[in-house]
This record gives C-alpha cells, sequence and structure tokens, in this order.
C-alpha cells in the first residue's frame, strides 16, 4: 500500500439533489476550496444560492470530462450521483490521483476500484452519510460498550436491530414523503432482504410482506427489513461466542404506510422494469414536495445481550435514536445525509483516513470520535444504557 496522496485542499462535489444541505457549508465555512457540480452551471449557482453559498463555492457543469480536465492530485471528489454512476466516477479519480468519497453503499463495481485506488495512495470513502453511515456508527459504539461489559469469551445470545426512515413529519394519507428518487425507493422495495429472526436466517423476496409493528419510545411506526443484513454481524465486530436471535437492518415507515401503498405493492408485484420507471414518475407527480413540507428523520439502532445461564456475563442493553424534524432551511434528510459525509471528507482532507477502501465506521474508536464530532457540530442524538 502506498502513502497516501496529500489533499490539495480542493473539494469537487458533484450534485446537488435532495440529500445535498449543511455539510456542504461546513467544507466552505473550513475554507477549502469547493466546486459545485451540476447538469448545468446556472443549475449549480441557483443551488448555490438556495444554500446561502453565493461566493463561498464555485458552480460547474457537470461531465466526467469537465471533472477529469480540473481534477490536480489530492482532491476530493464527492459523489451525491445515483449508485450506478459511483463506480465510473471513482474510475476517473483513480485517473486523475483524486480521493473519492460517497454516503452510499459499497457496490461490487467501487470494491473492484479499491486495490488500483490503494496502490495509488488515494481513500475511497464509502457509507459516510445516514444510512448506512451514522447507523454504522451507532452498531460500532453499542457493540464494543456491550463487549466490554459481556466479554467476547462468554457463550450470549443476543438481538440487534437498526431500523431508520425518512418520514413526514406531519403524514397525510400516502404515509409517506420522498426524500430521495421515487425510483430509487421501488427498487429497493423490490431486492430481497436477509436478516435473523427467532435465531433463524431468514429470506424474503418482497421485504414489505416482512413488514412488522415497531416502537420507538412510546410511537408505533412499521419497520421491515432491507437488503442483506448478515455482513453486518462480522462488520459491526459481534463476537463469535455470541449468538444472534434478532439481527435486521431495516427501514422504518410511520404506522399505516403498508395498508397506504396497497396499490404500489400490486404494482410491483406485476410490473417490468419499464412499468416500475413509469409509476415512479407518477408517484413523483402525484406526491409532490413542497417548500411547505417538512420532513423527519428517525434512526434507532438498539442491541441487548444476555449471557447464557452459567456463563456468569449477566446482561446488558443499550440504543441509539436520532430523531430529527426539517425546517425552512434544510431538510432532515439533507442535514443527517451531508453533515457525516462531509465530516468523512474533512478526514481525508486532514489526512486521518487510510488510502483505500474505507467505510466511515472502520473501527469503535474512529465510530466514537466521529459521533462526538458530529454532536458538536449539531447533528443531534440520544444514548440510553440500561433499562
Amino acid at each position: 500500500m502506498s502513502e497516501t496522496v496529500p489533499a490539495s485542499g480542493a473539494v469537487h462535489w458533484v450534485g446537488a439533489g435532495l440529500s445535498t444541505g449543511s455539510g456542504l457549508a461546513a467544507l466552505c465555512e473550513h475554507g477549502e476550496h469547493v466546486r459545485l457540480w451540476h447538469r448545468t452551471a446556472d443549475r449549480a449557482a441557483g443551488a448555490l444560492d438556495r444554500l446561502g453559498l453565493t461566493g463561498r463555492a464555485e458552480p460547474r457543469a457537470y461531465t466526467p470530462d469537465a471533472l477529469a480536465a480540473e481534477l490536480s492530485p489530492g482532491d476530493v471528489v464527492v459523489s451525491m450521483l445515483p449508485a450506478s454512476d459511483h463506480a465510473p466516477l471513482s474510475a476517473v479519480c483513480v485517473a486523475g490521483r483524486a480521493h473519492f468519497a460517497c454516503s452510499s453503499y459499497v457496490s461490487d463495481a467501487v470494491r473492484e476500484q479499491a486495490p488500483a485506488a490503494a496502490a495509488a495512495g488515494l481513500v475511497v470513502l464509502t457509507e459516510a452519510g445516514l444510512d448506512p453511515g451514522v447507523d454504522h456508527l451507532f452498531a460500532h459504539s453499542l457493540v464494543d460498550r456491550a463487549r466490554r461489559a459481556i466479554g467476547d469469551d462468554t457463550p450470549a445470545s443476543y438481538r440487534l436491530t437498526s431500523y431508520c426512515g425518512g418520514v413526514p413529519a406531519v403524514p397525510d394519507d400516502f404515509r409517506y414523503r420522498f426524500s430521495w428518487a421515487p425510483l430509487g425507493v421501488l427498487n429497493a422495495l423490490r431486492t430481497p432482504a436477509r436478516y435473523v429472526e427467532d435465531g433463524v436466517e431468514t429470506v424474503v423476496a418482497r421485504p414489505w410482506e416482512a413488514t412488522r409493528g415497531h416502537l420507538v419510545g412510546d410511537e408505533r411506526f412499521e419497520a421491515y427489513p432491507n437488503r442483506d443484513s448478515l455482513p453486518f454481524i462480522e462488520q459491526y465486530a459481534l463476537p463469535r461466542a455470541w449468538r444472534p436471535l434478532t439481527f435486521v437492518r431495516g427501514t422504518l415507515r410511520v404506522d399505516g404506510w403498508l395498508r397506504a401503498w396497497d396499490a404500489v405493492f400490486a404494482e410491483l408485484r406485476a410490473g417490468d422494469d419499464a412499468r416500475i420507471a413509469a409509476l415512479a414518475g407518477e408517484l413523483a407527480a402525484a406526491h409532490p414536495t413542497t417548500a411547505a413540507d417538512r420532513d423527519r428523520v428517525v434512526l434507532a439502532v438498539s442491541l441487548e445481550v444476555r449471557a447464557d445461564p452459567g456463563a456468569g456475563g449477566g446482561s446488558w442493553s443499550g440504543g441509539y435514536l436520532l430523531d430529527l424534524e426539517g425546517d425552512e432551511a434544510e431538510s432532515a434528510m439533507a442535514r443527517c445525509v451531508s453533515r457525516p459525509l462531509a465530516l468523512g471528507v474533512r478526514h481525508i482532507l486532514d489526512g486521518s483516513l487510510p488510502p483505500g477502501l474505507v467505510r466511515a465506521a472502520g473501527t469503535a474508536a474512529r465510530s466514537e470520535r466521529w459521533l462526538d464530532e458530529l454532536r458538536a457540530g449539531g447533528l443531534d442524538f440520544a444514548l440510553r444504557v440500561g433499562d
């Protein structure tokens, strides 16, 4: 592995969609040289104006070639584009000896490029948003606390749930507010989920069919599993001596969502790719987000561990809760995605991240540091330990 290419101080933020928020402003406040790339220079300038950043960042019209022409070694490229665009953009970064950051899950294509990036001394930061991102930070922190209380070698069973949702602050009949592209929402619902329930590995082809009621404090939500939870057992460093009774990472929706979306689910069961793409457009038109709408982000991660009878380790429980509403200045989703991502970018800039593929929550120690920094930066959340 090569030494990390020193950061130049220039940040290229590519895309100004629904999740671009005060994280971009935080980078400008730290004195970095920031360029915002959007479909046209006028749209980039308009986004900067909405964020109050006119004159503090430079607008640019995005094409891969235009970006490549302005890259210098040590620049940082932040992708706010759809996940399918990450690998081509990462390839541009490797060619230009620039670091790369995004808030999305690691795709196979990005993972395949990581060795070349590491050999070139470049950081590829992923899973540095809300979910994935802050949820990982919470989980690493909880697991580390439980390990110190119970012991790695103590036979035990555990239940870990990690549920996140972007929901309307004031629900309407549709029981949802699109905080990211409708097609992405629909395709996520078409992706099988794998998780542990009652100690058994479980796979569900249609995740919404596994929806259950879920209490967050005294408030009832609906929750369903999302993607493949099982690789995160190892990623969160859960001891091998502990048996999962429940291990699920999933999505929260407001109570009543399952019934309100009956017609959507019927389309998902029967529709092909073309029909689902058309449905996404219809839903966007039927349920537009207006300036008066306020969103809400709820992220609840909990862990309960109980030592086996006779093992002498006792029990431990804890949980994190982030519950935030958007305001006139910024949506909750934009704040919760962009601020952790900007924090990760700052750690690329200060040289504290190693080259190669890096997830925001690589270790428990890093997770605790980042949680402290996020809290100091105004992202509020609560930790509960014990009953």
